[in-house]
């Protein structure tokens, strides 16, 4: 292990570099800033040291604060973990030294990394180095003075932008800007910090204390306007987030009152923050994400992943093409298969479409495009699948086409080849039963659109190989998606847990609740829409499909609605037609349809569950949880089957796949912040007064009634299916 250790070397030319070492980043761990005050001090006492560099080992300046930390806070809810760093070692110590501090920076400076050199008297760097302060993406603010010291260095607007999109700016951009003194090659890096610090100890170069200045800031009338302008597009675009107002909070404290004014402001408002709910459900999925990567004997039994540079497509229709595109981004060949030059020529042209939407949208260059499109070959047989490492089915939701197919793979495909099916809820061993080599067949689940929803849900049936489990892991990861393992049984992990989601809406429909209002409120919880637009936006025909798939599967907790039915009748297929319970427009938003509402009396009229004949009278919250407290439910029913590996990554799931509110940090996790109690009583309530679709299982019980996480790990004694 590499030692997390601050060191500082003092040349004859009477400069002290002191360097961060904490690998891969230099994360500040709490070691790291008490080093740092070591060292600082140590420089400040010696009569040899006339100026100081301080800069970061192999290659980076700083990755920012160790996030570990929040996770302590976190659990125990104790804030006197977080050092005090703003005021004792950025400002006090750092900025407000009688000695001159440049930082020589490199890589990366992110988060406290940044403002760490902000706190410096000067800064140089290499090309390329990323600036940034991501803090707002982890529901907290910069806590080390960056509320302060960007505005003053960079101007207002482009730090707010800085801050409340947690997107990084190069070097070249910065010192135009005037947050980099500097840029120099890397090789030459430190021997012009050097020089630089010995210049302002001399007075060649001017001594800045950025808290101090202001002739980027404008004149206070201005200011405020930045400011109210920023405060509304917060008001639209993050509605449910506190820490951006927050931030803007204090950054006009700085400006009204001076930066230091504002630094104490900082310190307070940082640690109400991090102790936030979406502060916890943030940090929560932003460890969640990386733990997707730690399979039980997949990824620690010593396999190495195999190369997968040729993958076949069969299919080339909304999800085939998506799949292909992503493949082809990722600089993987494919081979597109259909069953006639028609379909093959409109995948072919989907493809097309996608890429050059990319390149559109300058989130792809020209010339990647090009060469992105280079890599598809659409054919009509087999012929050229006798060299391809991986083949993924991507036809209909038709059992016995699909087996057909993959006994067809089976005899031409080498014998390496991975065999890998897109179904979204089929069951595996029923695709693989007519074959032999049921230890390559695995779930491919891709999300559409396939070449921009970043989650890959990867379903292994009990006879799948680690090895092929380990390829596609990998596969994942090259074309930019975060692969998630799960276990296989109808709908698998997302699709599974999800399937009451829009059945739960259902329910409140025939209990006389108006879906518009359903709809509205879920999005103001945070869903990019809610569960009628959705059906609407996926079509009726996915709808029947799937329904009939859970209905077989779990009939106990199925609530049959006739409402699509009586929605096909009447002539509609939501927005593949244009009509749905909205009505959709070229160039205009969804309007709801009131001409919907004859059909809904229609749907009451066959199955009529409201109590007494009357619609029920419910309030904002109880709707939002009558949607997803099923959701929560059927969750639990996944953890104790052991479909996934841990209960987070059912959270990274959720919110990569169905789009969850990362900030409530996955569905578990946000069943935990409500709490199991209340979740289970509210349940058992509902089944006895409206409908079984309510009642709560077995696992969410034991948990309400033990006081046990949702989240905590199956005892020992639990039969896992992972």
């Amino acid at each position: 292990m590499a030692e997390v250790i601050v060191t500082m070397e003092v040349g004859s030319d009477g400069v002290a570099l002191i360097t961060i070492s904490n690998p891969p980043v230099n994360a500040l761990a709490v070691p790291i800033l008490g080093g740092l005050k070591e060292k600082f001090a140590e420089a400040m006492r010696r009569d040899d040291v006339k100026a100081i560099v301080l800069t970061g080992k192999n290659g980076r300046f700083s990755g920012g604060f160790d996030i570990n930390v929040f996770q302590k806070v976190h659990k125990t809810g104790d804030i006197s973990q977080l050092p005090d760093v703003s005021v004792a070692l950025v400002t006090n110590t750092i900025e407000d030294a009688k000695k001159p501090i440049v930082a020589a920076v490199q890589g990366l400076a992110l988060g406290g990394g940044l403002e760490l050199a902000m706190g410096c008297h000067a800064r140089v760097a290499a090309p390329r180095a990323q600036l940034g302060l991501p803090e707002l993406s982890l529901g907290v603010m910069p806590g080390f003075g960056g509320t302060q010291r960007l505005p003053r260095l960079l101007g207002l607007s482009k730090a707010i932008d800085m801050m409340l999109t947690s997107k990084p700016i190069l070097s070249e951009e910065g010192e135009k800007l005037g947050l980099i003194d500097a840029i120099v090659p890397p090789q030459e890096l430190l021997k012009v910090a050097k020089k630089w610090a010995l210049d302002i100890a001399e007075a060649r170069k001017p001594w800045a204390r950025s808290l101090h200045r202001t002739d980027k800031i404008g004149s206070l009338s201005e200011a405020r306007e930045i400011i109210k302008a920023a405060r509304q597009h917060v008001k639209r675009t993050f509605p449910n987030l506190p820490q951006h107002q927050a931030c803007l909070d204090v950054i006009e404290e700085g400006i009204v009152h001076g930066g230091y004014a504002g630094v104490l402001k900082e310190v307070k408002v940082f640690n109400e923050l991090v102790v936030s709910d979406t502060s916890k459900g943030l940090v929560h999925i932003f460890f969640a994400q990386r733990a997707i990567s730690k399979v039980p004997k997949v990824t620690d039994v010593g396999l190495k992943p195999r190369s997968v540079k040729k993958v076949a497509v069969i299919g080339g229709g909304l999800m085939g093409s998506g799949i292909a595109t992503a493949l082809i981004l990722g600089n993987i060949k494919v081979i597109l298969k259909e069953v006639n030059s028609e379909y093959l020529q409109k995948g072919i042209k989907t493809i097309e479409g996608n890429v050059k939407g990319l390149v559109a949208r300058k989130k792809l260059a020209q010339t990647q495009g090009e060469k992105a499109l280079s890599l598809v070959n659409g054919v009509l047989d087999y012929s050229q699948f006798k060299d391809v490492d991986m083949v993924i089915e991507a036809v209909i939701e038709n059992i016995p086409l699909k087996q057909k197919i993959f006994s067809e793979i089976e005899n031409i495909c080498p014998p390496h080849c991975i065999l890998a099916t897109n179904t979204s809820t089929i069951d595996l061993n029923l695709i693989g039963e007519k074959i032999k080599s049921q230890d390559r067949v695995i779930g491919a689940h891709f999300f559409s659109p396939a070449h921009v929803m970043p989650l890959l849900e990867i379903v292994r049936t009990e006879k799948t190989s680690a090895q092929v489990i380990l390829d596609l892991m990998t596969v994942g990861k090259v074309i930019k998606k975060a692969p998630v393992v799960v276990g296989n049984c109808t709908g698998f992990a997302v699709n599974r847990t999800f399937f009451p989601y829009t059945q739960g809406a259902h329910v409140l429909l025939h209990l006389g609740v108006d879906l518009f209002r359903i709809d509205r409120l879920i999005t103001s919880f945070g869903l990019p829409m809610g569960p009628f637009q959705l059906q609407d936006l996926a079509g009726y025909g996915v709808a029947v499909a799937v329904g009939k798939e859970f209905a077989n599967a779990f009939p106990d907790r199925t609530f049959r609605s006739p409402i699509i039915d009586l929605l096909i009748k009447s002539g509609r297929n939501g927005k593949n037609n244009g009509k749905g319970y909205y009505l959709y427009e070229k160039g205009s938003k969804p309007k709801p349809d009131p001409q919907v509402f004859q059909i809904i009396e229609e749907a009451k009229r066959l199955v009529s569950i409201m109590p007494s004949g009357k619609g029920i009278s419910v309030t904002d919250k109880e709707i939002v949880e009558m949607i997803l407290f099923p959701v929560v439910n059927e969750a639990c029913r996944v953890l104790e089957e052991g479909v996934v590996v841990r209960a987070s990554d059912l959270d990274v799931a959720s919110v990569l796949g169905m789009s969850f509110p990362s900030y409530r940090g996955g569905i578990v996790f946000w069943g935990d912040l409500v709490g199991a109690k209340h979740i289970y009583t509210s349940l058992k309530k509902w089944s006895q007064k409206y409908s079984k679709f309510y009642t709560p299982s077995r696992f969410l019980e034991e948990r309400a009634n033990n006081g046990v996480p949702l989240s905590a790990p199956l005892s020992a004694s639990s039969r896992a299916r992972l």
